[in-house]
């Protein structure tokens, strides 16, 4: 989303392989991405002089094995993507932050607890009158003007529609498919003892989800892989009138919550799987609580709300801001995109998530 508010939409065509598809995003973005590394101050303070230590490359080592065995034709398209625009690290950046040692501490997450920058806040809605997921997309000051859209087509005719933070692999943030799988995604911060060093990393999971087959197929996808660290996926099947809150956790731990007609709310702490975590969404959760939501209106209200000073549901800085707000409508078969606070209703993108 650029500053002012406008989405840059860039379709790849059919890609002959995952190679060619990072490279033409690479390429097509290579100076929004550059920007964004220069700005973006976990790499430049935390990932690049951790990655100089002695330390590092066992951990970046173990990462890249893991994740390429698993994810092959990712790893390929992460490639592309850094030959295109000459960035990789950004992808790992959860998975190596709890492990980079910080000075006069013996822990190492009082740094990354400063500089949150994955923050998003959710209400799912699943009645005989509305079927809706919104979400609000927060992200660290410098992502703003330094995310795009994604489309692409897979050999096999599979195509997908992907909001991605630049130089990442699509999406960490949120997307859609042809066979009607659609999700949004929250971050769900453990303490340093829940995470595992050199697992699978998220970024390359949630890339895995725009491929699902069908709703079981996303299920399998996000529950089987043993990450280093876990995740909250708000998944949907689009075709089916079905949404799952699905949390994950190192271990291959997991919680499963169907949203009904009362309105589920899902912000930046585990809500049902018992992990021990740091609670950095307390406030946006009691604040979702006193407020009604049961249209696609109030449901946007409830994510433009700004009544809590400090941690306001829509968020305008200094280090965190809502990059923009995503409402799903199941009924409509229609993702749409808003720029500012979504109470205002204005409206960047339309995208209908069927072809047929």
């Amino acid at each position: 989303m650029g500053a002012a508010g406008e989405l840059d939409v860039f379709d790849a065509g059919r890609c002959a392989d995952g190679y060619a598809l990072g490279l033409a995003v690479g390429r097509r973005f290579a100076d929004a991405i550059q920007s964004r590394m220069r700005q973006d101050l976990v790499l430049r303070e935390q990932l690049l002089p951790f990655a100089s230590t002695e330390q590092a490359p066992t951990l970046l080592a173990a990462l890249q094995a893991a994740n390429r065995e698993r994810y092959p034709r990712y790893w390929d398209e992460l490639v592309g993507i850094a030959d295109g625009s000459g960035v990789i690290l950004i992808n790992f950046r959860k998975e190596i932050l709890p492990f980079i040692p910080k000075e006069g501490e013996g822990h190492g997450r009082e740094k990354v607890e400063e500089e949150p920058d994955g923050d998003c806040s959710d209400v799912l809605v699943v009645s005989d009158s509305t079927a809706i997921a919104a979400h609000n997309e927060d992200g660290n000051v410098a992502l703003l003007g330094h995310t795009y859209l994604v489309r692409a087509t897979l050999p096999d005719g599979l195509s997908f529609t992907a909001y991605t933070y630049a130089g990442e692999l699509p999406s960490c943030a949120f997307g859609f498919n042809s066979n009607g799988v659609a999700f949004t995604l929250d971050s769900v911060p453990p303490v340093s003892d829940e995470i595992v060093a050199g697992a699978i990393a998220l970024n390359f999971v949630s890339r895995d989800l725009l491929e699902a087959k069908n709703f079981e197929d996303a299920m399998h996808r996000i529950c089987s892989p043993s990450v280093s660290v876990g995740h909250s996926y708000n998944l949907m099947d689009v075709r089916g009138r079905r949404i799952v809150n699905v949390e994950t956790a190192s271990g291959n731990r997991l919680a499963v919550h169907e949203a009904g007609t009362a309105p589920f709310f899902h912000a930046n702490m585990y809500r049902h799987l018992q992990v021990k975590q740091d609670e950095n969404s307390m406030s946006r959760e009691k604040r979702a609580a006193q407020c009604s939501v049961d249209s696609k209106e109030t449901a946007l209200s409830l994510l433009g709300d700004e009544a809590d000073d400090k941690y306001p549901i829509y968020m305008t800085g200094p280090t965190l801001h809502t990059l923009c707000t995503v409402l799903v409508d199941l009924d409509e078969e229609m993702m749409t995109i808003y720029r500012g606070n979504p109470k205002n209703g204005d409206m960047a993108l339309v995208l209908p998530m069927l072809s047929n």
